[in-house]
């Protein structure tokens, strides 16, 4: 994962960023790089500066400084030696290298009729770290599928930056893709996706709320559906997955090299990489056939006009959006005329907890809170990293 990063950095920076301890290496989510200033890491929800050895210092007086040579060079890597052919990601003022890693950027920026034409002279740059994390939506994706329609909820993923919504419906993509689902489906045999045999994507789970981990597996307690009997008691119950479309404009989501995506998206996925949205969905829907449809930070006018289009192909959408919460996106007009619609039957809201930790909740359409998970990690904790359930209404809604 850090190689390819790494990759990307002038010797000398590389050499002090390899000098970190492995556990920060591990953790790191961010490394902020500015000429003439402080170089900067952010890990673990916490931020350090580096000094020349390799170490973590609070003290800015005592950390690297990269100079404008550094800067120059690291630039050249980024945009492999070819400034123009990169020209239209530096007037979007990010650059995404090989395993999806983005790369925002600060200048000098050129204008052209009063648009941005490009940046120059770009003095700062930060690299934001990618990562692909299986059962990542684990105890999301209950919550999100539609029983009576056989497929998912039109739904809309809410999230402050560095939360992981990327990597969230980067994992839903795979399991609505490759048909995993958590818990065994209720309902009797028919027809599932995709022409195979298998039951529907129902959710066992009663009206009660119960508190379990989704390391586990098996109905929830005060299910009244009828038990079945598990082929692996701890394993994702399996069956034939969806046709799923992703419109990766940035290139974060497969981080695709040569249109191969390199994250592993389901057996049943495509992708259209580096296209705006608007138009990338309009393609998908004409020419794809997408059961499901995932598109990431939405919110122009043309965003929202493809949206309904697809709406009207019976394509199911799962998009993301910068927020804080429900009222935080209805204050953007584009996002709160879709909400007011009812385009949405789920929102899943990303956020902290008062101590620092992070929080998943699922809503329905009206608002109402279906499940709340929180993250527990492994060295603090002394057990698996996984999200732990604080309330569910047992994937009913």
């Amino acid at each position: 994962m850090l190689a390819s990063v790494f990759a990307h950095l002038p010797a000398s920076i590389r050499g002090i960023l390899e000098s970190l301890p492995a556990h920060l290496r591990s953790g790191l989510e961010e490394i902020r790089i500015r000429q003439d200033r402080p170089l900067e890491i952010v890990f673990d929800r916490r931020c350090a500066f580096v000094t020349r050895e390799g170490l973590t210092d609070a003290d800015a007086s005592r950390a690297y400084r990269p100079s404008r040579e550094e800067c120059k060079s690291l630039l050249e890597l980024l945009t492999r030696h070819s400034f123009y052919s990169f020209e239209e990601e530096l007037k979007r003022g990010f650059i995404t290298i090989p395993g999806g890693h983005r790369v925002g950027l600060a200048g000098r920026v050129v204008l052209e009729g009063g648009n941005v034409k490009h940046i120059r002279d770009v003095s700062s740059f930060n690299i934001r770290i990618a990562r692909e994390l299986p059962g990542a939506g684990k105890p999301v994706l209950p919550h999100l599928l539609d029983r009576e329609a056989d497929t998912v909820h039109h739904t809309l993923l809410i999230s402050p930056p560095q939360l992981g919504k990327t990597t969230l419906i980067r994992d839903l993509a795979r399991m609505i893709s490759s048909g995993e689902t958590p818990l065994p489906a209720a309902g009797g045999p028919g027809a599932g996706p995709c022409g195979n045999p298998g039951g529907g994507p129902g959710l066992p789970g009663g009206p009660g709320s119960t508190r379990t981990s989704s390391t586990g597996s098996g109905l929830e307690a005060g299910s009244r559906e009828p038990a079945r009997r598990p082929s692996a008691p701890d394993r994702p119950q399996r069956r034939a997955g969806w046709k799923v479309g992703i419109v990766d404009e940035r290139s974060e989501i497969a981080a695709s090299e040569r249109g191969v995506p390199r994250f592993d998206l389901g057996p049943r996925t495509d992708v259209l990489d580096a296209c705006p949205k608007a138009e990338g969905m309009m393609m998908m829907i004409r020419s794809m056939s997408p059961e499901v449809l995932i598109v990431d930070e939405i919110g122009r006018h043309e965003d929202a006009e493809a949206i309904r289009e697809a709406l009207h192909a019976g394509i199911r959408i799962i998009a993301t959006a910068h927020g804080r919460d429900l009222g935080d996106v209805k204050r953007r007009p584009v996002l709160r005329e879709l909400l007011e619609s009812g385009v949405f039957g789920r929102y899943v809201i990303l956020g902290r907890s008062a101590a620092g930790g992070r929080l998943v909740q699922v809503l329905d359409g009206d608002g109402r809170q279906l499940a709340v998970f929180g993250a527990y990690n492994a060295p603090a904790e002394g057990k698996p990293s996984g999200w732990e359930t604080l309330f569910s209404t047992g994937g009913r809604g």
